[in-house]
């Protein structure tokens, strides 16, 4: 039984093994009213035991499915491994789902108990129980507000602890005999895609996916239990728990959770993480941040900024990856970080950061090479649910701003006779839940995983992602048509949010533009352009301006590259909306859901490729809380400066 226990192929076994080995080490911290809290990994392994013990004393059982809805809390991620301690298996859902796309996938998991961090999840949960024959029991953890729920199915984890802590008495070689029956091959979590294409699809992934590909990537990275990280990113999100799990489980390093979504910045320079994991759209929000307060900025403190932003552009990458540089821009650059780059990194929360890294969707290469140029070591990986987020890291020094680097250690990958990019990983997935046909599709009989990506690998090894394989195409003159690589490239200006690239079959490209409210707002506010909403601002023919002056650069970086010159952006408008999750026009990701904007949105598709200069719509928007409503607009139609060879080859002259 002792021997079954010290193995480390499941991640409860690890936390009895660090306990062990580090307990009094600081586990897992959270900002409380100011005020951060730590839980060692002694503490931490208690904790386990009590909700694991509380689960059985409901009647959870091995097998079972336990949702986990919630922000970044320790007891949530502790809730994991009280789940799997008992042989049942976790399904995480994103916190900001409305009920609806709760529903869906509480029913298809058939989901027993449901783990809710307050209030607002448990009331969006009983929203829709009734739909929802397997759901027996809710546990929150955050009892404010909770008072008159006197349903006798709905607990306080305090309470279930309690029970636990008896029922642990009780039985006091329940647990470690639960643990121990823990097998490297089980599943250890049904993570559920953000479903761009339809409804999401559950991916089962093992223990040994998980920490296999996890030792794998930490020994590459020489992580050690001394790092620090914040996890803030969604529960749901399989990035998440490959770092702030899977990873945390094999090192034994510290777990910061954040006091809010609004204070994670307040918090990152709190922490000061030595990793640092993020989405592109996170990146591209700092990014817009340190645009808007350099624009607030004195214009000596602007020149000072620009001028030595400058030189990071110059020469910053090449000191990064330890290159020869010209002594002249070695000493400018050594004085931008004592004036500039240091308190920007400062700033952000980025000091101590020897490794960060973005995933989950293309960066822009302006906005990457930008903060590597600051000396921040930002590396792009590329990776699936259905890969346990294992495919391919960027080595250090061997960092390129168009690629996601090399295979990782153990993984397999080529690309197929039509592009499309494969792979075989340790973090390979077993399949997907009730979904054989599915699985099928994506996990052929030799092991490859098809992930239905275009890609390229060039002289250097490197995995070059292009785009989804569906969505590149060509125009009607046979231009090679990529929506993504478009769309990174004006998302880099910090007036834009979100993009929409049309153009597969026809003439030309259009876009749709969605403004970033602050920064734009900030824009009009320093020229005295007054507004009343978002549709107001965007409306404003000087904030048309603004952004036609984002796609005309845009467009004179499409022209220097012969084989996407064909494919400027011609006309464009600016939506009166922002698109949103909510809506169902953005994954909980934030990756576009196209079809569903083609659908939506045909009619003004229809009119970008027409001759007139307006068209009227009628969207639908959800609130809120959660209600229904109409905002209809008068939308103008503008067109887009093009550049054909000879131009740009003049200004670059």
């Amino acid at each position: 039984m002792q021997a079954a226990i010290d193995a480390d192929d499941t991640a409860p076994k690890l936390v009895l093994k660090h306990a062990r080995e580090r307990g009094d080490r600081p586990a897992f911290r959270e900002k409380d009213l100011g005020i951060w809290q730590t839980w060692t990994w002694r503490q931490m392994a208690a904790e386990i035991r009590a909700m694991a013990c509380g689960l059985a004393a409901l009647g959870i059982q091995r097998g079972d499915r336990i949702a986990i809805i919630g922000d970044n809390r320790p007891q949530l991620y502790w809730a994991f491994d009280a789940i799997q301690a008992i042989g049942a298996v976790p399904v995480p859902l994103y916190a900001d789902s409305v009920a609806a796309e709760m529903q869906y996938v509480l029913a298809h998991a058939e989901v027993k108990l449901a783990f809710c961090e307050n209030q607002e999840q448990i009331d969006k949960v009983l929203s829709v129980r009734d739909q929802m024959l397997s759901l027996e029991h809710l546990i929150y953890e955050d009892p404010r507000g909770m008072r008159h729920y006197a349903q006798p199915f709905i607990h306080a984890l305090e309470q279930v602890e309690a029970q636990g802590r008896a029922y642990d008495q009780a039985h006091p070689e329940f647990f470690e005999a639960e643990v121990a029956k823990g097998k490297g091959e089980d599943v250890a979590i049904i993570a559920y895609t953000s479903g761009t294409t339809g409804n999401p699809k559950g991916v089962l992934l093992t223990f040994d996916n998980l920490l296999n590909s996890a030792r794998l990537a930490s020994e590459m990275e020489k992580l050690s239990d001394r790092e620090e990280i914040l996890a803030y990113l969604p529960l749901a999100w399989v990035g998440d728990h490959f770092f702030s799990v899977a990873q945390q489980h094999v090192t034994g390093f510290t777990v910061n959770c954040p006091e809010s979504s609004d204070t994670v910045m307040l918090d990152l320079r709190d922490i000061g993480p030595t990793f640092f994991l993020a989405p592109p759209a996170i990146f591209e929000n700092f990014l817009t941040q340190i645009r808007i307060r350099m624009e607030d900025a004195s214009w000596l403190k602007r020149k000072l900024v620009n001028f030595f932003l400058g030189v990071a552009g110059r020469c910053g990458v090449e000191l990064l990856e330890g290159r020869r540089v010209a002594l002249k821009d070695r000493l400018l650059y050594a004085l931008g970080e004592f004036l500039v780059y240091g308190p920007l990194k400062n700033n952000l929360g980025y000091s101590r950061i020897r490794i960060a890294y973005t995933g989950g969707a293309p960066l822009g290469e302006e906005v990457f090479n930008f903060y590597r140029s600051i000396g921040l070591n930002l590396k792009q990986l590329y990776g699936q649910t259905e890969s346990s987020a294992y495919v391919c890291i960027q080595r250090d020094g061997d960092v390129k701003a168009d690629t996601v680097g090399r295979p990782c250690p153990g993984v397999e990958l080529k690309i197929t006779e039509d592009g499309e990019i494969v792979y075989k990983s340790p973090g390979n997935f077993v399949g997907y839940f009730k979904n054989d046909e599915a699985t099928r599709e994506t996990l052929d009989a030799d092991g490859w995983v098809h992930t239905g990506d275009a890609g390229i690998i060039d002289d250097d090894g490197h995995l070059k992602v292009i785009d989804r394989a569906k969505d590149v195409g060509q125009l009607s003159d046979g231009t090679l048509f990529a929506p993504q690589y478009i769309e990174n490239k004006l998302k880099f200006f910090p007036y834009i949010r979100e993009a929409v690239a049309h153009g597969a079959g026809r003439d030309h490209v259009a876009c749709f533009i969605n403004i970033d409210l602050e920064a734009v707002s900030n824009w009009a506010e320093r020229r005295g352009i007054s507004y009343t909403n978002f549709a107001d601002l965007a409306s404003r023919d000087q904030v048309y301006e603004l952004i036609g002056g984002c796609i005309e650069e845009v467009n004179r970086t499409l022209a220097q590259d012969s084989a996407l010159r064909g494919s400027q952006i011609k006309r464009f408008l600016l939506l009166h909306k922002e698109l949103d999750a909510d809506d169902g026009e953005l994954t909980r990701t934030r990756k576009l859901r196209r079809r569903i904007i083609a659908e939506r949105y045909a009619a003004l598709i229809e009119a970008l490729y027409s001759e007139r200069d307006h068209v009227e719509v009628e969207s639908q928007v959800t609130f809120e809380d959660g209600r229904k409503g109409v905002l209809a607009a008068d939308l103008k139609l503008r067109e887009a400066r093009t550049f054909g060879r000879e131009a740009t080859e003049r200004r670059a002259a």
